[in-house]
C-alpha cells in the first residue's frame, strides 16, 4: 500500500515491533503476526498509521460545506432523509468534531436537518482517543477562547473535553479504505472528508480507494481531498466541482431513462 518513498517509515515501524514484542528475528515476529498472538494484528496496523490533525484544518473546505456543498444536497433529499458525513481518516476525532461545531457555528439550516456525522479510522487507538474527546492546546490552536468556551470543558491541566452532546453526535467505526467489505456496510454519504491520507498509498492502493469511495457517495456527493491531492490523477470517475471556496470531487447523477 505505501509507496517506495516511505520504505524507511516502513522497516522503521517493523523494527520497533519486533523490540516491542521481543522477537529475536524477523522470522520469529513473522510468526507472531501471522498467528496474531498477544492481538499482534490490531498494533502492527496501528503503528503504521499517521495522525498529524487538529480543530478547523484546511477550513477552507468547511466554508465551501455550509455555502455550497450541504445546500446543493439538501435540494436533492426527500423529506425527513438525513444528510450524511463522513470522515476518514478520522484520526483522533479533531476533522469530524470540527464538522459539528463548524455547523451549528456556520449553518443556519442546521436545526432543520438531521445530520448524521461518521468518523473511521483503521487505527483502534486513535478511536478511542476520539470516543473519549479530550485535547490538548495544539489541537485546539486554530479555535477562538469563545469557541473552545462554548463546546469544551477543562479535563485536566492544558487539555479539555469536547461537551457530551457533540460526543454522542458522532459515531466513530474502524474501516480499512482499502476493503470494500468494511466500506459497504456504512452506507452512502453526501459529502465525504478523506483529506492528507492518499499520498501515503501506491497506485494501485489508491485507485482502489477512489473505487470504494465513489461506492460511498450518493450520485451527487461529494468528496474532499486535502489541498496537495488530486482525484483527476487518480480516478476518471469523479467530476471536478470549483466553488469559490474549494475545489472539490462529485460523483455523477445518476441519469434516467426510463
Amino acid at each position: 500500500m505505501f509507496t517506495e518513498a516511505r520504505r524507511y517509515f516502513v522497516e522503521r515501524r517493523v523494527t520497533d515491533r519486533i523490540a516491542e514484542t521481543g522477537a529475536t528475528s524477523f522470522m520469529n515476529y513473522f510468526a507472531r503476526l501471522r498467528s496474531d498472538l498477544d492481538g499482534e494484528v490490531e498494533k502492527f496496523i496501528n503503528a503504521f498509521t499517521v495522525n498529524e490533525t487538529y480543530f478547523y484544518r484546511e477550513d477552507y473546505q468547511l466554508t465551501c460545506l455550509t455555502s455550497d456543498l450541504l445546500n446543493e444536497r439538501t435540494r436533492m433529499k426527500r423529506p425527513g432523509e438525513a444528510l450524511r458525513i463522513w470522515s476518514i481518516p478520522c484520526s483522533t476525532g479533531e476533522e469530524p468534531y470540527s464538522i459539528a461545531i463548524w455547523l451549528l457555528e456556520n449553518w443556519p439550516q442546521v436545526d432543520a436537518h438531521d445530520v448524521e456525522i461518521i468518523g473511521s479510522d483503521i487505527d483502534t487507538n486513535v478511536l478511542k482517543e476520539a470516543r473519549t474527546g479530550i485535547f490538548g492546546k495544539r489541537a485546539l490552536m486554530r479555535l477562538t477562547p469563545k469557541l473552545i468556551d462554548k463546546y469544551f470543558v477543562g479535563a485536566e491541566p492544558g487539555r479539555w473535553q469536547i461537551l457530551d452532546d457533540l460526543r454522542q453526535s458522532v459515531r466513530f467505526t474502524a474501516v480499512n479504505i482499502v476493503e470494500r467489505s468494511e466500506t459497504r456496510p456504512l452506507g452512502a454519504f453526501d459529502v465525504i472528508f478523506c483529506r492528507n491520507m492518499l499520498i501515503y498509498f501506491d497506485d494501485s492502493s489508491r485507485r482502489v480507494a477512489a473505487e470504494n469511495l465513489y461506492e460511498n457517495l450518493s450520485p451527487g456527493g461529494y468528496l474532499c481531498l486535502g489541498h496537495t491531492e488530486s482525484m483527476s490523477r487518480i480516478s476518471p470517475l469523479f467530476e471536478v466541482c470549483r466553488f469559490p471556496d474549494a475545489i472539490v470531487y462529485r460523483r455523477p447523477l445518476e441519469i434516467s431513462h426510463g
